[in-house]
């Protein structure tokens, strides 16, 4: 496997100047005024509307974006990036109920594409990843807003900016989709 690499173009369908990147960018500002579409060459990326990792996300893998704004449904562009490095191991994270680990908890080790049907679990608002690198998302069966989650303890998904969303479904990001 080769680098992973991300070009950002300034304009829709890759055009106008821009930016090739082989890991995470907190501030794409200072490398060009604007990104609305991008090529992912080789491995998987998670994009922000916001510099430092910040506000909304979304996740690529290997492909073409001609038009991300519209896409991802944002009104600005895309302002910072991390790269997701690849992982092959197991997969284990626990998610709570409550923030600060509290309330009902599940030990989970594959995806779920409904919190309330599997758990019966109306809310998540905390979770401790040990192994893995995790996608989760506001809504049943992987859609709405989404969380790139790494190993880490996260305490308080509000704290986080997430105030208000409520994370229903969860998907581990496989090797495979590199």
């Amino acid at each position: 496997m080769g680098c992973t690499v991300i070009i950002f173009y300034e304009d829709r369908n890759f055009m106008g100047r821009h930016y090739e990147c082989m890991s995470d960018c907190a501030d794409m500002h200072s490398y060009m005024s604007r990104c609305h579409s991008c090529r992912v060459e080789s491995g998987c990326f998670m994009v922000y509307d916001h510099p430092n990792y910040m506000g909304n996300q979304y996740f690529f893998r290997r492909g073409e974006y001609a038009d991300c704004m519209s896409m991802m449904g944002w009104s600005g562009s895309i302002r910072s990036c991390r790269m997701i490095p690849m992982y092959r191991g197991s997969y284990r994270m626990r998610i709570y109920e409550r923030e600060n680990f509290g309330g009902h908890m599940h030990e989970c080790m594959d995806d779920c594409d409904s919190f309330m049907d599997r758990y019966h679990m109306s809310d998540c608002m905390s979770c401790h990843v040990m192994d893995g690198h995790w996608l989760m998302y506001e809504h049943p069966h992987y859609r709405g807003r989404m969380m790139y989650m790494r190993p880490g303890e996260y305490r308080s998904f509000r704290e986080m900016g997430y105030g208000g969303t409520r994370f229903m479904s969860m998907r581990r990001i496989m090797d495979s989709w590199y």
